[in-house]
């Protein structure tokens, strides 16, 4: 506030753009690690931070009526005003849609019922099945459907290490992560149901596992071993097969036409695989190379583009895809999420590109938004930022909290 009295005191005209710097930047901003939220501080700051709220009499704060800056008055004055605001905030006053409330009734409710999970009873009343038959007839029909590890050996013969191919190395190291996990959850279960018939000692792991899955969760010992989900159990497991049932299909035909970004373990190598394929076909240095993004109108694609990848399976949430204007639409009431269309990954020189009429939108794994910083220097969340064609300038997306997913939470 000393700053903020200072500038305001030793300036003629208002510094706004050294206010914006020192509260969004330095104060602030100097805490925020995540850059993508310090590109919604700053953009939030600019409603606060402009011209206009000098000029305009009751310069409004958000589209709703209530909320503005009040006339200069009296100190009751300012009190009388704060009290005429509704006790309910609604979530246009932070830039959010409508369905944010409902976002949050949603976390707020699966909050509740994890906390009342963990206070269930583990033993079965009346004639019903014991926890331990639920989960051993769970474990068996699990084992049933996972398949037989990937034959390394042989995909290593059929698409061997090429210098013009990259997505040959993309699609092995991908196998190798995926026969890992696959090789912990067999394991884990083979194990956990010899302990449930008493033939091998029941491990705190393994009573871990059994805990997870009789609340149908995700067990600890798999998700150390997993690609980053929020999904419960059910959902896990059939997400996890329809990945496997995606490589197979790979190797079995080869590369797709369009690939399915959601189903990679570790998206970034796909993405360098693509920007590589471009990098040594035209002789251009990989630092150089970004990718521009075309919004397709086609269900599916006949052929492979000549440069770049076709991608589908990716989620917007906080707006939706408006398939008549080609471009990034508001959500509709009580929608959540919407699927995005096939987007062309177009290689070229960065230096080339136009960033106009777009909305930078961050790509995230899960809906947390968050990930922590691995030792390749990738995020275990954020994947990359994609060009989504927009009428409405960046600021009121980003305020939105608009971002695409590769998967949702059920």
């Amino acid at each position: 506030m000393r700053q903020i009295q200072m500038f305001l005191n030793e300036y003629e005209e208002v510094p706004f753009e050294a206010l914006t710097y020192l509260t969004g930047e330095c104060n602030y901003g100097g805490r925020v690690t995540d850059d993508k939220d310090r590109r919604l501080l700053l953009s939030l700051l600019s409603i606060v931070y402009c011209k206009d709220i000098e000029v305009e009499e009751k310069y409004k704060l958000s589209p709703e009526e209530e909320y503005y800056i009040p006339p200069y008055g009296t100190y009751q004055s300012y009190i009388e005003y704060l009290r005429s605001l509704p006790i309910t905030t609604h979530p246009g006053v932070f830039g959010l849609h409508e369905n944010a409330d409902i976002t949050k009734d949603n976390q707020e409710t699966n909050l509740l019922f994890n906390g009342v999970l963990l206070t269930l009873p583990r033993q079965a009343g009346g004639g019903g099945k014991s926890p331990q038959e639920t989960v051993e007839e769970l474990a068996q029909d699990i084992l049933s459907k996972l398949p037989n590890d990937f034959d390394l050996e042989n995909v290593m013969r059929k698409y061997p290490v090429l210098y013009q191919e990259s997505m040959n190395t993309v699609l092995r190291q991908e196998l190798i992560r995926f026969n890992r996990l696959t090789e912990v959850v067999r394991s884990s279960l083979i194990s956990l149901g010899k302990a449930i018939k008493g033939q091998v000692l029941m491990s705190s792991e393994l009573e871990d596992v059994f805990n997870s899955m009789l609340v149908g969760k995700v067990p600890p010992m798999w998700a150390a071993k997993s690609y980053p989900s929020l999904k419960p159990l059910g959902s896990y497991v059939s997400d996890l097969l329809t990945r496997l049932a995606f490589f197979q299909d790979w190797i079995s035909h080869g590369p797709p036409n369009v690939f399915w970004i959601s189903g990679f373990y570790f998206t970034q190598s796909f993405l360098t695989g693509v920007s590589q394929n471009y990098a040594r076909k035209y002789t251009i240095p990989i630092d150089h190379i970004g990718f521009e993004f075309e919004m397709r109108q086609e269900h599916s694609m006949e052929t492979m583009p000549e440069d770049g990848a076709y991608v589908k399976g990716l989620f917007l949430e906080g707006a939706r895809w408006d398939r008549e204007t080609m471009q990034i639409g508001e959500s509709f009431p009580k929608i959540l999420y919407d699927s995005l269309p096939i987007i062309w990954l177009k290689p070229g020189e960065s230096a080339n590109f136009l960033h106009a009429g777009i909305y930078t939108c961050p790509v995230y794994k899960t809906s947390a938004r968050r990930g922590v910083l691995s030792t390749t220097g990738h995020s275990t969340n954020y994947v990359l930022s994609i060009e989504i064609p927009s009428g409405l300038p960046q600021k009121h997306w980003i305020n939105r909290g608009v971002a695409a997913l590769c998967q949702l939470d059920d």
